[in-house]
């Protein structure tokens, strides 16, 4: 029973207070994520002009909160127009352009992270070739806590042209630098996380990048709710700004990945950096050794990774060569004896298309992340409140507050589904559930029932927790072997932004071109063929020893 007992004992240890600070101070890139991707959804009737005056609200406490604050602020700014008139399609577009930034961030900061030296060690020449294209900069910044702060300071820009708009382009201007902020962070805050967390704890801390983009969805649902009105959307925009103002401050006090050290030959900084991260009297060398540490110092000591050790919400936005180098420096896969690391040269992502161990993976995996957006969720998060408006006018903010609540609450509460059910069920219940409530919320809408409809949306939100949310991720890095894994993410991060982007840029046009509630019906289509394709494609990995069982694949063994 004591033996037994003294690995949580330790886990628990190693989660010191400096450790929860410098997780939680690098995870506000994803909270920006989150909060720009809601931004815009209570106050679009305010910031295009759409909005009516109040003839009569229902005398709650609530409603009297709201009012009290209103005529207590100034509802105006020097200078600055009240509102930015946009039809549909002008919407659209200042909604989308921030997926657009999403994506360029990201594969800007992936390929800024390659090394167009990689080449000659094997790596991917796509790979080289797009480390090259930043080889030319004087000064590019190296490391995670770098990166990081760069990031940051783009955080902080792209909301003061999104609080300052007068005109639709300004206002697009800073919705995709902000895109390019998130992008970015949604590539080196997983990584970042990961290195730094006890090894017996990484799935905790991966969560943490989802749970944070629910916090940054909830906080601005709430401030939208309370300060949609007059010139006050502003100040939502520019809560986006005061977070990175923190955040930056915040960044002063965190140390660099001391696994990013280790493994360019700084090994006494990365061991003072780590015996602060976990706390005294913890050993960390059998952590260090589990690192690939300055390999012209000492050889690739480090066992293959632990095939079922993955983060159950991290992102799919690591870059080729660096998520390949923090999978494959963990713990033992299940079932195979510890051995020496070997040179696995990664696999680039147009590489990996025509690998005939790999291109069914892929597939799997670009099919699940379409699945993942297709089926309908943006559309609440970045709609919801003029969806609802028409049938509920009084209770619509209320009920977009809600909705984000319950994707966090749900989120942290079905995070163990995936290894309980398994991957390939927790998809399927998902997709079942998010296309019964879209067929039930379309007819809710289009027959005007009240009830019906905000139940439906909320059940909406929670049944894309169950799986469609967190298990994506998971099966990017299991689907395929470590050498893949990069290139596989990399893939699933561009399938998942183009998919926000369609709905982002889309919805707001099919919605008025079917009619209110009708698009619904084709998100339960969209629910059906994905539903199809992932009982016929996709396989199960939870409890399989290797990927040759995950596939079904026959091996040949030598005598």
């Amino acid at each position: 029973m004591a033996s037994s007992d003294s690995p949580k004992k330790s886990s628990i240890q190693n989660i010191t207070p400096y450790l929860v600070y410098l997780s939680l101070i690098t995870a506000m890139g994803p909270i920006h994520f989150g909060f720009h991707l809601a931004e815009l959804n209570a106050p679009e009737a305010v910031l295009t002009c759409a909005a009516k005056p109040l003839t009569s609200t229902p005398d709650t406490r609530l409603s009297r909160l709201r009012t009290s604050i209103k005529t207590t602020t100034t509802p105006t700014v020097n200078g600055l127009p009240l509102c930015i008139p946009m039809n549909s399609t002008q919407f659209g577009l200042v909604s989308s352009i921030y997926t657009v930034g999403g994506l360029f961030g990201a594969l800007a900061i992936g390929m800024l992270a390659s090394n167009p030296s990689n080449s000659s060690k094997g790596n991917p020449p796509e790979t080289s070739r797009a480390g090259s294209l930043f080889s030319k900069f004087p000064s590019r910044p190296s490391g995670r806590l770098a990166r990081m702060r760069l990031i940051t300071l783009i955080f902080i820009l792209g909301p003061v042209f999104e609080a300052l708009a007068s005109e639709i382009w300004v206002l697009v201007v800073g919705r995709f630098i902000s895109g390019l902020g998130s992008g970015a962070a949604l590539v080196v805050v997983p990584i970042y996380l990961a290195e730094t967390a006890p090894p017996s704890e990484k799935g905790l801390f991966g969560a943490l990048t989802q749970v944070m983009t629910n916090v940054g969805i909830v906080l601005a649902q709430l401030l939208g709710y309370f300060l949609s009105y007059g010139n006050m959307w502003r100040v939502v925009f520019a809560v986006a700004g005061g977070i990175g103002v923190v955040q930056i401050i915040g960044l002063w006090f965190v140390p660099e990945s001391p696994k990013w050290l280790a493994e360019r030959g700084q090994v006494d900084r990365a061991r003072r950096i780590l015996k602060r991260i976990r706390g005294r009297g913890v050993d960390i060398e059998e952590e260090m050794s589990g690192w690939e540490v300055g390999v012209e110092e000492r050889g690739m000591l480090s066992p293959s990774p632990s095939w079922h050790q993955t983060s159950l919400h991290r992102m799919p936005t690591n870059p080729p060569e660096e998520e390949s180098s923090l999978l494959l420096n963990s713990d033992d896969r299940p079932g195979s004896p510890p051995k020496k690391q070997s040179n696995i040269d990664p696999i680039g992502m147009f590489s990996v298309l025509t690998h005939p161990d790999h291109n069914k993976a892929i597939v799997a995996i670009i099919g699940v992340f379409f699945a993942q957006q297709l089926c309908g969720i943006n559309s609440v998060i970045m709609y919801s409140n003029s969806i609802l408006s028409s049938i509920l006018p009084t209770a619509a903010g209320l009920i977009t507050v809600a909705v984000g609540a319950v994707n966090l609450v749900v989120t942290i509460a079905c995070a163990p589904l995936a290894d309980r059910l398994g991957r390939k069920t927790c998809l399927l219940l998902s997709i079942a559930g998010m296309g019964t409530n879209a067929l039930l919320l379309g007819l809710a809408i289009l027959l005007n029932i009240q009830v019906l409809s905000a139940i439906t949306t909320l059940l909406f939100v929670a049944s894309f927790a169950v799986g469609l949310g967190p298990v994506p991720f998971i099966l990017a890095s299991e689907l395929v072997g470590p050498e893949a894994v990069g290139a596989a993410q990399s893939w699933g991060l561009v399938a998942s932004w183009i998919a926000t982007f369609l709905v982002a840029q889309f919805f707001p046009m099919l919605d008025e071109a079917l009619g209110e509630g009708k698009v619904y019906f084709v998100f339960a289509g969209t629910a059906v063929g994905f539903g199809a394709f992932v009982a016929w494609w996709v396989p199960e990995t939870r409890g399989k020893k290797d990927l040759d069982e995950v596939w079904r694949r026959v091996v040949r063994r030598e005598d």
